[in-house]
């Protein structure tokens, strides 16, 4: 059966005993042994009645086998939804409504508080721990070892990834094969993987990053990945000297830097560190070099987008920007008002086009033609500009995103909760920089005269509704927030004004 997208990432491997995955605990998972896994997950799905089309949603730790499940949903032509461990149940429980999911994956430990939750639902439920281990691998065991493809088209769903919205509503962007495909094998040129290489994975699993550009990445290239859990400095240094490229965000890299025992001797077989989903302060960039005489290789992407630009692999990497438009890309730097074309090294609306764009927001067909436009280009909500010799730079955003460490946070969504905490008459949250983590949110609240807001009781509240990357780092208590004439709260006066309060 045709599927693009199998057929490139697994269907190769059907009976290669090369190495593919290692993991920090000395577990070594061949290419073969991968997509039995893969097909015995396969089954799985099928004996539950899921079909072409059904979406299976994910929350767990990172593992083996968790890769697995993406794989066996490419190989049945459901649509893959990865959610970020950290979400709590009515996080989880609007995803799964949104979507309609016919099967959620999650962690013993929360099976429970999810059950409860979703009592109101027909989804089916199954366990995968870190370990490797939950019912969804009792009953893999029980299944063949081979799983008749799926046949489907590059235009086909392979995956949906959810992304917060201003308003505070999340929208499920979705993704085709040709999406994922076109990007993986555009990466795999343009920044020379091969099967000669091994890549140090210590991203998530749960967005494009970690996942549909580093695991797609090493399948289409034969690379191998040595597999750690989660970010640790320590296991990182651990592991450099047997790796040749690491992707990571910058929080990897101010974190390495801290660290003495990272130093040139340790990077010797290393040929690229990569950077993204936030930007790499310009002293990070100088610092790595004069540390291992490696210029780091920023690029920029985003949930809509997979990843749209990049730095040389070979050429000059400018520190402050994300390089050029892929291969295939098309980008625009537009004026917000007219929406016509800027010249070179004028701020304004970027805009993408080419086969990395997703197709749609799921269920939403107005917010979908707001953004997505006929013309193919998609308004990223990113400012940007064009230097003279083509080099792009993230200015900022007209929206109000937060990258922290990676994770884009919506402020909208933080503010509706806190303005409904006792004391509080209003709020405002603004992302303000952040050695660790490029940027981390802060709360601004405005006090009731007659009760003054408890910290500690929102911080609890905060931590109860919201996934821990969300929590602001910080609360600020004034009187009133600034306004403009037309009653706006200007949040870039607080930005200004806080913009030093987590300086080192």
């Amino acid at each position: 059966m045709n599927n693009p997208l199998y057929d490139n990432l697994f269907g190769k491997y059907l009976d290669a005993e090369t190495v593919f995955i290692e993991t920090t605990n000395d577990k070594v998972i061949t290419h073969g042994g991968f997509v039995v896994m893969a097909a015995r997950l396969a089954n799985v799905f099928k004996s539950l009645g899921l079909k072409k089309g059904d979406r299976l949603a994910i929350q767990v730790e990172k593992s083996v086998t968790a890769l697995c499940i993406y794989a066996a949903c490419v190989q049945s032509g459901i649509i893959f939804l990865p959610l970020n461990t950290g979400y709590t149940s009515n996080e989880i429980k609007y995803f799964i409504k949104d979507s309609g999911s016919k099967l959620l994956v999650c962690d013993d430990e929360k099976l429970s508080e999810i059950k409860i939750t979703l009592q109101d639902t027909e989804i089916e439920l199954l366990t995968l721990n870190e370990d490797e281990t939950g019912s969804i691998v009792e009953l893999a065991k029980e299944q063949k070892n081979k799983f008749e493809t799926v046949e489907a088209n590059e235009d086909d769903l392979a995956a949906f990834l959810y992304t917060s919205g201003t308003t505070g509503r999340s929208k499920g962007a979705m993704l085709t094969q040709n999406n994922l495909l076109s990007n993986a094998k555009t990466l795999v040129d343009y920044w020379q993987f091969d099967n000669k290489d091994t890549l140090l994975h210590a991203l998530p699993i749960f967005h494009t990053h970690g996942l549909f550009v580093a695991i797609n990445v090493s399948l289409i290239s034969g690379s191998k990945i040595i597999l750690m859990p989660r970010f640790n400095v320590d296991e990182l240094i651990n592991n450099i000297p047997k790796a040749t490229v690491l992707m990571g965000v910058p929080t990897f890299y101010t974190r390495l830097l801290s660290k003495d025992t990272f130093n040139k001797k340790l990077c010797e077989k290393m040929r690229l560190f990569i950077s993204g989903s936030a930007p790499l302060l310009a002293e990070t960039h100088v610092d790595f070099e004069e540390r291992t005489s490696f210029k780091i290789l920023e690029r920029y992407g985003m949930t809509e987008t997979n990843m749209s630009t990049s730095n040389p692999y070979n050429g000059e990497r400018r520190a402050g920007t994300v390089g050029f438009p892929l291969p295939g890309v098309e980008l625009k730097i537009t004026d917000p008002k007219t929406g016509n074309e800027l010249s070179r090294g004028e701020i304004g609306n970027l805009k993408v086009r080419g086969p990395n764009v997703f197709v749609g927001y799921w269920n939403m067909p107005e917010k979908t033609k707001e953004e997505l436009r006929e013309d193919g280009f998609f308004i990223t909500g990113d400012l940007g500009l064009m230097d003279e010799d083509g080099y792009v730079q993230i200015i900022g955003r007209d929206k109000d995103l937060i990258i922290s460490g990676g994770f884009n946070i919506y402020p909208k969504e933080i503010e509706l909760l806190l303005d409904e905490q006792e004391g509080v008459i209003e709020s405002a949250v603004i992302g303000v920089p952040h050695s660790d983590f490029g940027e981390t949110p802060l709360g601004i609240l405005v006090r009731d005269k007659l009760l003054e807001p408890k910290i500690s009781q929102i911080e609890q509240t905060i931590k109860n509704q919201l996934a821990r990357y969300k929590h602001p780092r910080k609360f600020i208590i004034i009187d009133e927030l600034p306004r403009n004439t037309m009653g706006k709260v200007q949040k870039n006066l607080l930005r200004e004004k806080y913009k030093d309060i987590f300086a080192l």
